[in-house]
């Protein structure tokens, strides 16, 4: 089963602050019966999904104004294909080929035109993951969200949503496969249990393949780290407490004031 939360508006430019989601939480697969099962654990898998688009200036075809990129990747840009098996973008049916099936990480596809419109992408989990897809929608955005100011060619317009993939009570099976994974979030194990030994080392090349740590639109994507997050709001924190106490710096001086005029009792 699937549960969202932490939706945010689409951020239009990269200057723009990183947008929150939703928390996805997903169900058990069907033949759960057969693993056993963690109760009352969840594991954590954050994601990020969006387009970063690319205007090709004044002499691209009227047509092919843009060049773009939509995808969904992992929140800190770790591989994503210890959880998803495939992704499968829908595209507008003006396109040649509107069903787009991307069979491993990166989860992307790149295309060049004109006009807005909604993808449909639906992610497809590995047989110990989970039997049910998920269904994402993301706006294509092309323009900026100020028209009137001038469009460049070096920097792109990026919007980009975040998510958490929460599987609940998996299989032992399965947090031992991914207990070491950098994309995934593992939680507190109950008291007394004990994970049986990682699987089998994972090509670290094959690994690196699918991140995109170093990928070439990578000095664009935002920033959706929780400690930004943290130290955001202790600023935003620091910055209230000082305009507290400077107001009641100035309600001491106010006061002070209104006790010398005060007019005496004595006649």
């Amino acid at each position: 089963m699937l549960n969202s939360s932490k939706r945010g508006p689409d951020q239009p430019e990269i200057s723009g602050p990183a947008a929150k989601t939703q928390r996805t939480k997903m169900g058990k697969p069907e033949d759960s019966e057969k693993k056993k099962k963690l109760k009352d654990v969840e594991i954590s898998v954050p994601i990020v999904y969006g387009n970063a688009a690319f205007w090709l200036g004044k002499k691209a075809s009227e047509y092919q104004s843009h060049k773009w990129t939509v995808y969904v990747r992992g929140a800190t840009n770790e591989d994503l294909g210890v959880v998803v098996k495939r992704a499968v973008f829908q595209l507008h049916s003006s396109f040649n080929n509107p069903t787009r099936v991307v069979e491993s990480a990166p989860f992307e596809l790149s295309e060049s035109g004109w006009g807005e419109f909604e993808i449909a992408i639906t992610l497809y989990f590995h047989s110990d993951v989970c039997e049910k897809p998920l269904n994402l929608y993301h706006h294509l955005k092309l323009y900026p969200e100020d028209e009137s100011g001038p469009m460049s060619t070096k920097k792109p317009v990026v919007v980009e949503l975040y998510d958490e993939i929460v599987l609940t009570e998996p299989s032992e099976s399965f947090l031992a496969r991914v207990q070491n994974h950098p994309a995934v979030s593992f939680p507190r194990l109950p008291a007394g249990f004990t994970l049986p030994p990682p699987g089998p080392f994972e090509d670290e090349n094959k690994s690196k393949r699918g991140d995109t740590k170093d990928h070439p639109l990578s000095q664009w994507f935002l920033n959706f780290s929780e400690a930004d997050e943290l130290l955001q709001l202790a600023a935003a924190r620091q910055q209230v407490q000082a305009h507290i106490a400077k107001l009641r710096r100035q309600i001491n001086v106010i006061d002070g004031q209104n006790q010398q005029f005060k007019p005496s009792s004595d006649q």
